[in-house]
């Protein structure tokens, strides 16, 4: 048999499973009298399996009225999140390259894609300084994640 977390981690994801824009909005007292728990073990269930890290953004408030927002955020957009992370006033060229070719080996662009950001980005260190640089490219890469 399933233990608790089990159980209420298979429900929030059912719910969210059903809703068409990958977002619920929850109240925890409902849930843990649907499931017959204490509030806190939805809060414990939404703290370490509804991360970040896994996926989700989960928005809190407790008290009268309280609800709780969970959020499926795509993976692909984590993916360029990370990668435009990665992109300092130091990051030197070849540097970026590596990203660019990150990205590509994750599926994430094509190579004729990945050709034309390489390009842009060859473009950008020739004529851009290095401080407005970082945020071109970032904005760039987090451009890229809107059209996947």
């Amino acid at each position: 048999m399933s233990n608790l977390a089990d159980i209420i981690e298979k429900l929030i994801l059912h719910k969210l499973a059903n809703e068409c824009e990958d977002i619920i909005v929850l109240k925890r007292n409902e849930m843990a009298e649907e499931i017959e728990c204490a509030p806190s073990q939805i809060s414990y269930v939404l703290s370490t399996r509804f991360t970040i890290e896994r996926g989700f953004l989960v928005e809190s408030k407790r008290g009268s009225g309280g609800f709780v927002r969970i959020e499926r955020i795509p993976v692909h957009t984590m993916i360029y999140e990370d990668a435009a992370e990665q992109i300092l006033e130091d990051t030197i060229f070849t540097e970026a390259v590596e990203i660019v070719k990150s990205l590509t080996a994750q599926g994430m662009l094509t190579g004729r894609e990945a050709g034309l950001i390489m390009h842009f980005f060859d473009l950008i260190y020739k004529h851009i300084e290095p401080e407005e640089r970082a945020p071109m490219l970032r904005s760039l890469i987090l451009k890229l994640a809107e059209f996947t």
